[in-house]
């Protein structure tokens, strides 16, 4: 039965309906390695198994007549997504006993579609940390070193995922969120590209889409990243009747499709270990008939998009913060030295930037977008880091803006890793993660695929391609 915990979303559902497992059957497998392996992961920390277990014994009634494409999937959600009935305290003791009222609209699909959410997973306080620890649920350890942190903010799905705990997370992702702990744990992740799936019941946003944040999964396999956003990728009917439609990848396999590589760029320190997977499968997808380039780039200085997208996400943030925390972050400001230029800095600098100088800032932004539509008619995606390093360990002492991580020997403020997150998802473009090896340590390295906007096709399938050419999902040792 373990080999159960480690098949992907649909297979799991394929074995339902053919009736080789039984849905009650299926979760109460999750449910007991979720008692037995999670208190080594901290991962899935708000269970609602009674109430799981009486939806997967409706669904084992409608086994014949499937509700749809992941019928009988035991599965988690971030602890940022409502489920009715549950706390949503996002790393905040005063919110955990405040029980929401109604399901996510994404948590709706999901379980319409035969899903069966099982328990919420950890995150850091506020979704802001590649750290996911906080007060009231503390932290939780990567499945591959329990001494090193799994990402974040969705670092408890994919502890979860990769430890054959859960069978399929929902994320969401402004800074990595996704991307990075499916790079971290070894998974496929999607960030789809922004406000393709509406995210009504997700922390981060109240009625309005927060500017650049999206939701999206981690899974084992890149068919589960696909069925997952068919499901989630419409609009909110309480908005719009309008459906879309995506664009279909431009050819179906490796032979022919045009790839940019970006491994490496001056100035943001990137480890030795990532750049050299990367620069190996760019040498491979050239031997498979890819058309590949080390050199092509969007014609924009990076420095200036990162920045951009600094000061953006800044801004997106800002509507949740209360007015202690304002005056602290004003008091920073005032502080800094005008040599400071680091990550931190610039965020902070836009602490009350007025809304003419957004409107300005997003006139500029708007241009680097349609450069990087430009750079797409030439290339079919783009891949690169998802962030600096392997796993880090863990950090879970002091600010983020005070902390500082090695990186070849070269130290760097913690929050300048944000470069390669926030490149593409600041321009609001999807980008999908793929497991492509482990790095001398033992831990995983994943790969960025970026495609253009609604190009979110294009880029599940390159990392299908790589799943099957290059690396699937391996479980971590010691989780059987």
């Amino acid at each position: 039965m373990n080999e159960l915990a480690f098949h992907s979303a649909t297979r799991l559902a394929a074995m339902v309906r053919r009736g080789q497992v039984g849905c009650v059957e299926l979760l109460d497998h999750f449910i007991a390695r979720t008692e037995r392996l999670d208190p080594n992961l901290n991962a899935v920390v708000v269970r609602d198994f009674e109430r799981a277990r009486k939806a997967a014994r409706a669904l084992d009634r409608k086994r014949k007549d499937p509700v749809g494409p992941l019928h009988g999937v035991p599965m988690t959600v971030k602890e940022s997504f409502n489920v009715a009935g549950l706390p949503t305290t996002c790393g905040f003791p005063a919110r955990l006993h405040d029980a929401v009222l109604e399901d996510a609209l994404p948590v709706q699909r999901l379980k319409a579609a035969g899903a069966v959410v099982f328990g919420k997973t950890n995150v850091p306080v506020a979704l802001a940390d590649w750290q996911s620890f906080n007060p009231v649920y503390g932290a939780t350890n990567n499945p591959w070193n329990v001494a090193h942190t799994p990402g974040g903010s969705s670092g408890g799905g994919a502890a979860a995922v990769a430890a054959g705990v859960s069978g399929l997370e929902l994320g969401s992702d402004i800074g990595g969120s996704v991307r990075v702990p499916a790079h971290y744990c070894g998974l496929f992740g999607h960030k789809p590209t922004w406000g393709l799936c509406p995210s009504r019941g997700h922390f981060a946003v109240a009625a309005a889409l927060a500017d650049i944040s999206v939701i999206g999964p981690l899974a084992r396999s890149a068919d589960d990243l696909s069925t997952v956003l068919d499901l989630i990728g419409q609009p909110d009917p309480a908005e719009t009747a309008l459906t879309l439609k995506l664009p279909v990848p431009r050819t179906g396999a490796i032979d022919g499709l045009r790839i940019a590589v970006w491994s490496t760029e001056p100035g943001q320190q990137t480890d030795r270990e990532t750049v050299a997977q990367i620069e190996g499968l760019a040498r491979f997808l050239r031997r498979e008939g890819a058309k590949v380039s080390l050199t092509a780039r969007p014609a924009f200085d990076p420095l200036e998009a990162f920045h951009i997208y600094l000061r953006a996400l800044n801004t997106a943030l800002s509507a949740r913060l209360d007015e202690v925390t304002l005056i602290r972050i004003r008091e920073r400001v005032a502080s800094l030295s005008p040599e400071d230029m680091s990550a931190d800095a610039i965020m902070v600098r836009t602490v009350d930037m007025p809304h003419r100088a957004w409107l300005r800032l997003n006139e500029r932004r708007t241009q680097l977008r349609r450069a990087w539509g430009t750079f797409f008619q030439d290339w079919d995606v783009l891949i690169c880091p998802a962030i600096s390093t392997p796993a880090l360990p863990h950090m879970q002492q002091g600010e983020t803006w005070a902390r500082r991580v090695t990186i070849d020997r070269q130290e760097i403020p913690y929050n300048n890793m944000l470069f390669w997150p926030g490149l593409t998802c600041g321009f609001h473009l999807p980008a999908s993660v793929a497991p492509i090896g482990l790095s001398n340590a033992g831990l995983p390295i994943g790969v960025q695929i970026v495609g253009p906007m609604y190009g979110d096709r294009t880029t599940i399938h390159m990392a299908k391609l790589l799943e099957k050419a290059w690396r699937g999902f391996v479980p971590p040792s010691g989780w059987a």
